[in-house]
């Protein structure tokens, strides 16, 4: 199992919360994150990554709790996140930012900067290589932050709504890459869009009101009762049959989704 949670709580402010008791062993391979907005996908991903601390509970990879005594560091050198926002710093090129985030997950300057053009190479950027991030498109700065992702060699890749907002032709580009890094390791993606369900991931966590639905194969969500309110899809097989707000053909119109981006938790 890549990532574990036991038993974790979590809230944003002092009286709420997100999950009350999240117990869950994530698949390994390729893992959808599905669920309607305000469910807790984009904590779940920050507290896998250790960007965000339980208040109850813990997380772990391989058994390596982030948050125990020199254990940080290196749990972040095997999970690499990409969260929804990705900025770029001023003045830095593309390659010169995703060489200063393996930097600061620990690289040698030189390994950091050589790995950063063969992990622009990757998500097809290496021609841009050389251009100020801030002079880059919407989409190619999301690839931009997933080569930074990528840069250390992480052994888990968490995305979270990586193809939010982007046209259907950097979408497809985007799935493209991303079925490729799902061939190297452990994935898991947050996502609204399911067209490609079926096709881009051997399994599928639904999450809905702070708990875990189902957490299994892709095929086996259509033996599971009730989960068609929560998904919005009558069937994996039959995934066409509903359309997203602005995400392509056989995307689901999850309740919320025109609130955007900000709308998730």
């Amino acid at each position: 199992m890549p990532i574990s949670f036991h038993g974790c709580a979590f809230g944003h402010r002092r009286g709420s919360h997100v999950f009350t008791r999240l117990d869950l062993d994530v698949p390994a391979g390729r893992t959808a994150l599905i669920g309607p907005n305000g469910c807790g996908k984009s904590t779940l991903l920050a507290l896998a990554a250790s960007a965000l601390r339980p208040r109850r509970g813990r997380v772990s990879y391989q058994g390596l709790d982030p948050f125990r005594r020199g254990n940080l560091a290196r749990y972040r050198a095997l999970v690499g996140w990409m969260p929804q926002g990705v900025r770029p710093l001023p003045g830095l090129t593309a390659r010169e930012q995703v060489g200063y985030a393996g930097w600061l997950k620990g690289m040698s300057r030189g390994n950091a900067w050589r790995r950063s053009l063969e992990a622009l190479e990757t998500v097809e950027l290496g021609a841009l290589a050389d251009t100020r991030c801030a002079e880059l498109s919407g989409g190619q700065l999301r690839r931009v932050g997933l080569a930074q992702t990528l840069v250390h060699d992480a052994e888990v890749v968490l995305l979270d709504e990586p193809t939010a907002g982007l046209d259907p032709e950097q979408r497809e580009r985007f799935r493209r890459i991303v079925a490729r890094i799902g061939e190297r390791g452990h994935l898991i993606v947050s996502t609204h869009d399911t067209a490609e369900l079926a096709r881009t991931y051997d399994s599928v966590v639904v999450l809905d009101r702070d708990r875990v639905r189902y957490a299994g194969p892709v095929a086996g969500l259509d033996s599971v009762a009730g989960l068609d309110s929560v998904t919005g899809l009558d069937s994996v097989t039959g995934l066409g049959s509903t359309t997203g707000l602005g995400a392509g053909p056989g995307a689901v119109a999850w309740p919320g989704a025109a609130a955007g981006i900000a709308g998730e938790v």
